[in-house]
């Protein structure tokens, strides 16, 4: 690797694949990316998704620090929730691992943030990607589907009482997906 300082990023070039990372990522010296995940990283910052940032840690760049913000038209919507991403060693042959770290109310979502997600298990490809995975997420938000739940009991609710579980997923969002607005004096 060759290490180019930029004036608002850093240039870290893989042969002759250049891959802009923000101010303050240095390669470690022990552990070269796949040109796979280089390529992936680099599209994800020179071609943002609208509504997701998606950031390698760091201190490990096979960890990312995602952010989604809620679909509008959805009981998510003006909330950013944040998630974790990180792609295991036998990445693309195996899908990433991804969950929530903010609080959510969703059937496909339990509390330890793990997500339920067919791609995510026994239909992923390594024709995907990190992108196609992020979207699939968002997407979930807009679209939750009660009758193949992570959370039961939120299933339940959705299925019984609609009205009373966009509620709820309402009130998860703004308790810990949005940023407090007031100002105090």
């Amino acid at each position: 690797y060759t290490y180019v300082p930029g004036t608002c990023k850093e240039q870290i070039w893989q042969k002759d694949l250049p891959v802009y990372l923000p101010l303050g990522i240095e390669i470690m010296a022990t552990g070269a990316l796949p040109r796979r995940i280089v390529k992936e990283t680099q599209r994800l910052i020179a071609e943002p998704v609208a509504g997701i940032s998606a950031t390698p840690y760091a201190d490990n760049l096979r960890y990312f620090a995602v952010a989604i913000e809620g679909p509008g038209d959805s009981p998510y919507e003006r909330g950013i929730f944040q998630l974790e991403l990180f792609l295991p060693a036998d990445y693309p042959m195996a899908p990433p691992k991804v969950r929530f770290l903010t609080k959510i109310y969703h059937p496909n979502v339990d509390k330890l943030g793990r997500i339920c997600l067919d791609i995510l298990k026994d239909k992923w490809s390594p024709a995907l990607q990190i992108r196609t995975v992020l979207l699939s997420i968002q997407a979930l938000l807009s679209a939750p589907n009660p009758d193949d739940p992570l959370d039961n009991n939120v299933a339940e609710v959705w299925k019984k009482n609609e009205p009373e579980a966009l509620k709820r997923a309402r009130e998860f969002t703004e308790t810990f997906a949005m940023k407090n607005t007031s100002t105090s004096t």
